[in-house]
C-alpha cells in the first residue's frame, strides 16, 4: 500500500512540474518569420530583411518596422508633405483619429503626412496584421475623403442632421467640473 500511494505520489509531482513547465513558457504568436511568409503571400514586391520590410501594397510604399526584443511592431505608409497640408488639415486629422481612424492613426514623422498602425508583436494574430496592412493604406486613400480607416465610421453625432442642441453644449461646457462651478 505505501509503495503504491509512493508511486501516486510521484505521478502527481512529475504531472505538476510538466504543467507548470508549459504554463511558464511565454506563447510565441506572431514573429518576423511568421510576418514575412504572410507577406510573400500578400504583396507582390516585398524588399529588405526580417523586421525591416518596404513593399508596394495597393499600390501604396509601405513600410513595416518590428522590434522582436521589445515586441513592437509598425506599419506605416506616407501619403503627403507637411508643406503641402492646407489649413485646418491637421486639426481634421486629430479629429479623424479619435473618429473615423480606427486602429490605423494619422501622425507626422520627418516632414511627412502618414497613416501608422502599432502593435505588440507577440499578441499579433494573422488576420490582425492583414487587417493592420489594409487599414493602413485605406487611411491614407481616404485622406481629404472620409479621413477612414475602414467602413465602418465610429463617430455618434457627427452627421450633419445630429447637430447638439444648445442644452447640450451648454452640457458639455460643465463637463468635468464639479457641481456648482462654472455657473455665471
Amino acid at each position: 500500500m505505501k509503495t503504491i500511494l509512493s508511486l501516486l505520489l510521484a505521478i502527481f509531482i512529475f504531472s505538476a512540474s510538466l504543467y507548470s513547465q508549459e504554463t511558464a513558457t511565454p506563447q510565441v504568436g506572431m514573429t518576423n518569420q511568421i510576418m514575412e511568409r504572410i507577406l510573400k503571400e500578400k504583396v507582390e514586391h516585398l524588399e529588405g530583411v526580417p523586421g525591416n520590410w518596404q513593399m508596394i501594397y495597393q499600390e501604396r510604399l509601405v513600410f513595416i518596422l518590428t522590434d522582436e526584443t521589445n515586441n513592437r511592431m509598425r506599419i506605416f505608409t506616407p501619403f503627403l508633405e507637411l508643406d503641402s497640408l492646407q489649413a485646418g488639415e491637421a486639426d481634421q486629422l486629430l479629429e479623424a483619429n479619435f473618429h473615423s481612424a480606427l486602429d490605423a492613426k494619422y501622425c507626422f514623422f520627418e516632414g511627412l503626412a502618414m497613416s501608422v498602425y502599432t502593435h505588440p508583436l507577440r499578441e499579433l494574430t494573422k488576420d490582425q496584421f492583414q487587417d493592420a496592412l489594409l487599414q493602413v493604406v485605406t487611411l491614407a486613400d481616404n485622406f481629404r475623403g472620409s479621413f477612414s480607416s475602414t467602413d465602418l465610421l465610429f463617430s455618434p453625432g457627427s452627421q450633419e442632421s445630429e447637430k447638439p442642441s444648445k442644452e447640450e453644449i451648454e452640457k458639455e461646457k460643465r463637463l468635468n467640473k464639479k457641481p456648482g462651478k462654472g455657473k455665471s
